[in-house]
């Protein structure tokens, strides 16, 4: 009995163990980086120009041999979140500045890895056809996220209406402004509704893709408009695992190519600048 109780627990042992290292390569397999499917890549965008041009980019993709699956998110947070969690294998959205505040704050470690579009942000009014002729404590709708609402006060700065301290970067806000000429009264905002609040302030600053998306020329509306030498360039964004995988960078081909680079030309006719 002694002999046959060793033997079970023996065996029992034996059965563990090869448990053991079972886990333990599975775990070893998943710290790697998995490649992603060769024929198929799930990409992330936000609705309006970066939806557009990436349309075009997969058509480009498909004749390459690569499908791509286009999923389309109506905020700035999503289509990271969606890309962290794994759901997305991509996405086309985001300059760096905004990338790193987001891997900053959600502890996320996506990378860029190629340069698409600039969307210069205009400064528009409904109710002043010039910055001069706004009024002395005007109300101003700002993007109420850090970058976007650094870039904006940048525009101001760089128009001279507003000066922020020595120092300011990239992330700068309101309480980084040191001059305020016309006393501006800055309201924040979140960036894909200022659109529709643009009647309820005296001026605001909306992104390129929101004010497309509701049929505002930046060319043509603007009153103020962020010069095409901006550091707020969008790119191709992973998850660092996937940095070099081919895939990847099949897709950021197909995007970078001659048929999407006239695309944007032709369709937005100096609002959205290639950038590659």
């Amino acid at each position: 009995m002694k002999k046959k109780n060793k033997f079970l627990v023996g065996l029992a042992s034996l059965t563990l163990v090869a448990a053991l290292a079972g886990c333990g390569s599975k775990e070893d397999s998943k710290g790697q980086a998995e490649a992603i499917d060769e024929n198929k890549i799930v990409v992330g965008v936000t609705s309006g120009p970066h939806e557009q041009i990436a349309e075009v980019a997969a058509k480009v993709a498909k004749e390459k041999g690569l499908e791509v699956e286009l999923k389309s998110f109506s905020d700035y947070v999503l289509p990271n979140t969606s890309l962290a969690e794994g759901d997305l294998d991509a996405n086309s959205y985001q300059h760096e500045p905004f990338l790193d505040t987001f891997n900053k704050d959600h502890d996320t470690d996506l990378v860029p890895v190629g340069k698409t579009i600039l969307n210069p942000m205009g400064i528009y009014s409904e109710k002043y056809k010039s910055f001069d002729d706004i009024p002395d404590g005007a109300t101003f709708g700002l993007p109420n996220d850090p970058t976007n609402g650094a870039r904006a006060l940048f525009v101001l700065q760089e128009a001279g209406y507003i000066k922020l301290k020595d120092g300011a970067d990239l992330t700068a806000s309101i309480r980084d402004v040191e001059e305020n000429k016309k006393n501006l009264q800055f309201i924040e905002l979140e960036a894909a509704q200022i659109p529709k609040q643009l009647s309820e302030v005296d001026v605001a600053a909306i992104n390129t893709n929101f004010a497309l998306e509701a049929g505002i020329n930046p060319k043509e509306d603007s009153i103020l408009l962020e010069s095409t030498d901006s550091p707020y360039v969008n790119y191709i964004v992973v998850r660092a695992e996937n940095e070099n995988d081919p895939t990847i960078k099949k897709f950021v081909e197909a995007y970078q190519s001659e048929e999407v680079r006239q695309f944007i030309e032709e369709e937005f006719k100096g609002s959205v600048i290639p950038s590659w």
